[in-house]
């Protein structure tokens, strides 16, 4: 397996660009091995390099680490980072790219589709319960086409106009009349000159190529509420597609995922665990410890006497925060799990047999081994 090129050398930049030039490297690279465009054989192999360049040099936290060990994943990576810029599954930036040469390029005059406002972009965030039960702040990286930061989302150069179209006289459509044998058949089509816009840039952005947006890796902060659960949607409102040449963006919708707990399953506020409680503990009633789902939270559990095994305890306002309520909670409901010992001292044995004695229960008296012996040769004999 070749060893990968260093990122810097990928982008053809030096160690200490700027997050512009690395930026509009990235552009300049991507644009010309894209799939899409390129004819290269290897072109899918190459833009995923210059992708994964730039979803590193991009990100501070991640160049800083590739700077310092080499590579992109460091002591400086918490666990409330996520990363969703995967070029190879997901939403990527191919996609994104896909979406940048499709959507309505500039033509010679810098024309462009005419939807102007972004799509809402989703992703899936998991979190767990514990995270999910104290609220959380997750640091998410992902990609999207997000507002050129060179012309400001207008599409245009410095000193560029934003001109009527001259071929569709505005109207961002174009007629055409042919003969058949039923005659004249006129027919409308989007202007291949503006693209439908009805106008034309008549100096567009070299960095956007006229549409006001370019494809680019976001961090973001997204705040996760204590109590939240699977399916819950955040919507983090212009985080989505950015629009054509300074439309709207589209929103980003993040759907919740709670991971499975090991010591916890819920339903609902409620969470539900097991805790062993040692048969005489059972028969007495006692108190037990369990550790709770916020840190450093205990609970004590009152097991009452005679508990049996699977026996449920309810132990109020110890589950998940409500939503929507706050300074509540749910239930923490306690399974007993009554334990009987496998070995005994000779007088917690003796202790017992009185107690079965005690309670009518009926024990067969202890053989010894020459007890054993006899009976299997009165077994033969017979």
């Amino acid at each position: 397996m070749a060893e990968k090129r260093d990122y810097y050398e990928v982008l053809g930049v030096d160690r200490d660009a700027d997050q512009r030039t690395i930026k509009r490297a990235f552009l300049k690279k991507a644009r010309e091995v894209h799939p899409d465009v390129s004819d290269d054989p290897n072109a899918e192999e190459k833009f995923k390099e210059v992708n994964e360049a730039y979803s590193v040099l991009s990100d501070e936290q991640k160049r800083a680490n590739y700077d310092r060990f080499g590579t992109a994943d460091g002591p400086g990576m918490g666990s409330g980072y996520v990363d969703f810029s995967d070029i190879f599954g997901g939403m990527g930036m191919d996609d994104i790219f896909s979406s940048f040469f499709g959507g309505g390029g500039a033509s010679r005059g810098g024309g462009t589709a005419r939807r102007t406002h972004g799509r809402d972009m989703a992703i899936t965030l998991t979190v767990t319960l514990e995270e999910a039960a104290r609220g959380c702040t997750k640091t998410i990286s992902y990609d999207r086409l997000a507002t050129c930061e060179d012309c400001h989302g207008t599409g245009a150069a410095d000193g560029a106009q934003e001109k009527q179209c001259p071929r569709c006289h505005g109207t961002g459509f174009v007629t055409t009349v042919q003969r058949s044998i039923f005659g004249q058949v006129q027919s409308s089509s989007p202007c291949p000159e503006c693209h439908g816009d009805g106008t034309v840039i008549d100096h567009p952005c070299e960095m956007c190529s006229g549409q006001g947006r370019t494809p680019t890796h976001e961090k973001i902060d997204i705040e996760v509420p204590a109590g939240i659960a699977t399916g819950r949607q955040l919507r983090v409102r212009g985080y989505g597609e950015a629009g054509f040449r300074g439309g709207e963006a589209g929103d980003l919708i993040v759907t919740i995922h709670v991971a499975e707990h090991e010591r916890f399953q819920r339903s609902g506020d409620d969470l539900y665990c097991t805790v062993d409680v040692p048969m005489a503990s059972a028969a007495l009633g006692c108190t037990v410890e369990v550790e709770g789902i916020l840190d450093g939270e205990t609970v004590e559990v009152e097991v009452p006497a005679g508990t049996q095994f699977g026996d449920a305890i309810t132990v109020d306002g110890h589950g998940m925060p409500r939503s929507g309520a706050p300074g509540t909670r749910g239930r923490l409901i306690v399974r007993a799990a009554v334990s009987v010992p496998r070995k005994m001292s000779p007088a917690a044995r003796e202790a017992l047999e009185r107690f079965a004695r005690e309670m009518g229960e009926t024990t067969a008296p202890r053989k010894t081994v020459g007890d054993r012996i006899r009976d299997a040769i009165d077994d033969i004999l017979e």
